[in-house]
């Protein structure tokens, strides 16, 4: 693998964007967990939590497009490898002190490249969901946080955010 003078596996010496070689890459299994939330009117809240909705089950849609979406994150991020994910969860938790919905998504593989964007992509997606699920009631909502907390596996090792406790991946449970 060619680092650019930058330290960015994706651009060349010359600064040309280039998709990384991982052919010399020891396969791994590879863990990674994400989090974002949206934050919404305490009525819009509720509205989602009674499952009267008028798009329907706000939760569920959420879930599968953020499953969707991980699955699709090598045609959504340039230069991402397409990965052949063993394992997606997406966890949607009502938190009525924001107000709002946090969203919590873990994605697993065993490959030679980390599966960091494909548990970010789970997140977005499932946070624009909601957001789409609901806007008729409250365009006023905002997503934000969306943030790695820990990814396992591939030759850097493990890492997480450090006001995240720590998962061993045999905890970490993909919701």
């Amino acid at each position: 693998m060619t680092v650019a003078k930058s330290g960015l596996t994706h651009l060349s010496a010359g600064g040309e964007a280039v998709m990384v070689d991982v052919s010399a890459k020891v396969a791994t299994e590879r863990i990674a967990i994400a989090s974002g939330r949206i934050v919404m009117r305490a009525e819009t809240l509720a509205l989602a939590l009674s499952g009267n909705a008028s798009k329907g089950d706000v939760f569920g849609a959420a879930r599968i497009a953020g499953i969707m979406a991980a699955k699709k994150t090598h045609e959504l991020i340039p230069l991402c490898h397409p990965l052949q994910l063993t394992k997606v969860g997406v966890d949607l938790e009502a938190d009525a002190a924001l107000p709002g919905i946090v969203v919590r998504a873990s994605a697993k593989a065993l490959g030679q490249t980390g599966v960091e964007m494909e548990a970010l992509t789970a997140v977005s997606v499932a946070c624009l969901t909601l957001y789409d699920m609901l806007k008729a009631v409250d365009r006023g909502m905002r997503i934000e946080a969306i943030e790695l907390l820990q990814k396992t596996g591939g030759k850097s090792g493990d890492w997480r955010r450090d006001d995240v406790e720590a998962a061993k991946p045999s905890e970490v449970k993909a919701p």
